[in-house]
C-alpha cells in the first residue's frame, strides 16, 4: 500500500473511533491490515477497538501482533497488559506492565496509559509513580494532574491530591469532577474553602448537566462543613433531581429482587451439612453504603493475618458465570437468575470466587471483601463458602438514608437520588436482612455504627473475635493503615475516629420529613425513626 494512502486511511480510522463508529472502524482496520500486515500502529489500533468493544481475545491477539513488530513500544505493551488483565492472566499482565515501564522513557502518553493500567489493576502506588512521570514530562496536561490526584487520594496522600486537582482546574476550568473530588478531600473551614468559586461557576451557568451535578454536590458538601445546612440541602436536592432525571432506573425491580431471593432461599436451601476445613477465610462486610463498612474493613485490615481487598465484584461475577453456564446462551431475566442460582454447584461457585480473589489476597489466611451489596448473596455465600464470616453494618434508618442521599456515587446505587426510592430500597433491604437472620441464625454479626463510634474498642474487639482473630493494637490505628481505599470514604478513613457524622442527619429533620413518611409507609417502625 502506498504510504500516502495508508496514512490517509489510518487518519480516517482514528476519526471513526473518536466518533464512536466502532463497527465501521473495525472493518477499516481489518482492510488496512490485510493490505499491510506489517503496520504495527494498525494492529495497536485494532486492539484498541476490540478493547472498546470488550472483545478481549481479539484485543490480546492484535496487541500481540503489534508487540511482535515493535517489542520495545511501551504503548503497545500496555495494550497487551490491559488485555491480559481483562482475561484473568494477572501475572503475565503485571510482568508485561513492568516491561512497558522500562520502555516508557520520555513518552508522557505511555506513562499515562501505564498509570491507567495500574489503576485498573489496583496497584495504586505504581499508578502514582507512573502519573508522576507523566506530570513531570507534560506539566500542562490537565488529564495527567487529575489522574495523579485521583491515585493520590486512594493511597492517602490527600494534601498532594488537593494540589493536583488545583492544577487540573487551573488548566481546565470546566473539569467539574475535579471540583467535586477536591471538596471531598478534607473538612472545609471558614478560612479555607471553595464556596465562592463554586457559586460563581453556577451563576455563570453550567451547560453540561453532569457538570452541574458535580458542582451542586461539591457545594452541598462544603456548605455542610461550614454548618450552612439549609443552603447545603438546597444544592444537594437540586443536584440529586438533575442526576435522577438522567437515569433509567426502576426501584420496583430491586424491591422485587429482594422478595425473589427470600422466596428461593428458605432455611432448607441454606443449611450446611458440614464445614469446609482449610483454605483462606473470607470475611464479608456487608450492608448499605455509608454505614461504616469501610471503617470495619480498616479495623480488620490492621491485623497482620488479614488482607483488606476492598469492594470486590468477584462473588457476583462468579455467580453470573455459573448461572449462565447452566442457562447456556439464553438471556436471563433477574428473576430467572435468582431461581437458577438456588440450584448451582455451590462448591464450584466457592472455588471460582476464591480463585478470583487470590490475586488480591495472596496466601493470607484471612481476607476482607467489603462489597456492601454482597448482602444479596448471603444464602449463596453460606453454601459456597461455609467457612466465611459475615459482618453486617447497621445504622439509624434516617442517618443511613441521608448519608446515601448526600453521596454522589456516579454509576452505582441509582436509587440514591430520590428520597422515595431510597426509602423503598431501604425497606426492601431490611426485609431481606431479616430473612437472612431467620434462616442463618448466629451466622451474621450485626455491628451498629453508632455503637462502634461511641464505644470503639469493645465493639471492635467483638468484630475481631467473631472473625476468629485475636485483638492487635494496630486494629485501633485504622487511620494510620497505609492500605489504599477506593470508596467514597477514602478521605474520611485517614482521620482518627470522629463522632460528628453520627447525628449529622438531625440538622435536616425538616428537609427529611418526606423521607420519614416514606419509610413509615414502607413498614419501618416509627419508634425506630424517633430514637
Amino acid at each position: 500500500m502506498a504510504a500516502d494512502t495508508l496514512s490517509n486511511q489510518f487518519q480516517e480510522l482514528l476519526g471513526l473511533i473518536k466518533a464512536g463508529k466502532l463497527d465501521v472502524a473495525d472493518r477499516l482496520a481489518v482492510s488496512i491490515l490485510l493490505q499491510d500486515p506489517g503496520f504495527a500502529p494498525g494492529w495497536a489500533t485494532a486492539s484498541r477497538i476490540a478493547t472498546l468493544r470488550r472483545n478481549w481475545p481479539r484485543a490480546l491477539e492484535c496487541a500481540n501482533r503489534a508487540v511482535g513488530l515493535e517489542p520495545a513500544n511501551a504503548r503497545y505493551l500496555v495494550h497487551q497488559a490491559h488485555a491480559l488483565w481483562a482475561m484473568g492472566e494477572t501475572t503475565p499482565a503485571l510482568r508485561t506492565a513492568e516491561r512497558s515501564r522500562d520502555c516508557c522513557a520520555s513518552d508522557p502518553i505511555a506513562w499515562q496509559h501505564l498509570g491507567r493500567f495500574y489503576f485498573v489493576a489496583e496497584r495504586f502506588a505504581a499508578a502514582c509513580d507512573a502519573y508522576e512521570h507523566a506530570v513531570a514530562l507534560l506539566p500542562g496536561s490537565a488529564d495527567a494532574h487529575f489522574n495523579l490526584g485521583a491515585a493520590m487520594r486512594i493511597v492517602g496522600r490527600l494534601e498532594e491530591a488537593e494540589s493536583e486537582y488545583d492544577r487540573a482546574i487551573a488548566l481546565r476550568p470546566a473539569d467539574y469532577e475535579a471540583y467535586y473530588n477536591r471538596a471531598e478531600l478534607r473538612p472545609q473551614s471558614p478560612e479555607r474553602n471553595h464556596i465562592t468559586e463554586l457559586e460563581q461557576i453556577l451563576a455563570g451557568g453550567v451547560r453540561n448537566p453532569r457538570g452541574e451535578v458535580f458542582i451542586r454536590y461539591a457545594l452541598a458538601k462544603e456548605l455542610e462543613d461550614l454548618s450552612r445546612y439549609e443552603d447545603s440541602f438546597r444544592h444537594l436536592q437540586a443536584g440529586a433531581v438533575l442526576r435522577r432525571h438522567h437515569l433509567n432506573y426502576d426501584v420496583a425491580l430491586d424491591v422485587a429482587t429482594f422478595d425473589w431471593i427470600s422466596r428461593e432461599f428458605p432455611v432448607e436451601r441454606v443449611r450446611v451439612s458440614s464445614s469446609r476445613d482449610g483454605g483462606p477465610v473470607p470475611i464479608f462486610v456487608v450492608g448499605l453504603p455509608r454505614t461504616g463498612t469501610t471503617l470495619v474493613e480498616r479495623i480488620l485490615g490492621g491485623h497482620r493475618s488479614v488482607v483488606a481487598c476492598g469492594e470486590l465484584p468477584h462473588f457476583s461475577n462468579a455467580l453470573s458465570r455459573a448461572a449462565h453456564g447452566v442457562a447456556g446462551s439464553a438471556a436471563l431475566s433477574r428473576e430467572q437468575l435468582v431461581k437458577i442460582s438456588a440450584g448451582l454447584d455451590f462448591e464450584a461457585l466457592g472455588a471460582d470466587y476464591l480463585a478470583r480473589v487470590r490475586v488480591s489476597a495472596g496466601d493470607s489466611p484471612f481476607f476482607v471483601d467489603k462489597m456492601p451489596l454482597n448482602f444479596l448473596y448471603l444464602g449463596l455465600i453460606r453454601r459456597a463458602l461455609p467457612q466465611a464470616r459475615i459482618i453486617h453494618l447497621v445504622r439509624h434508618p434516617l442517618a443511613t438514608c441521608y448519608a446515601i442521599y448526600k453521596t454522589l456515587f456516579q454509576d452505582a446505587y441509582p436509587f440514591s437520588y430520590d428520597l422515595g426510592e431510597i426509602a423503598a430500597y431501604y425497606a426492601g433491604y431490611r426485609r431481606l436482612m431479616q430473612h437472612w437472620h431467620s434462616v442463618l441464625p448466629g451466622i451474621i454479626h450485626d455491628v451498629s455504627y453508632e455503637m462502634l463510634v461511641r464505644d470503639f474498642e469493645p465493639e471492635a474487639r467483638r468484630v475481631l473475635t467473631f472473625s476468629g482473630l485475636e485483638w492487635q493494637p494496630a486494629c485501633a490505628e485504622f487511620h494510620r493503615n497505609p492500605h489504599p481505599s477506593t470508596t467514597a470514604s477514602a478521605a474520611q478513613v485517614r482521620r482518627p475516629l470522629y463522632s460528628s457524622a453520627v447525628s449529622l442527619w438531625r440538622h435536616y429533620q425538616r428537609e427529611l420529613e418526606p423521607l420519614r413518611g416514606f419509610l413509615i409507609e414502607a413498614g419501618v417502625p416509627e419508634a425506630e425513626l424517633d430514637s
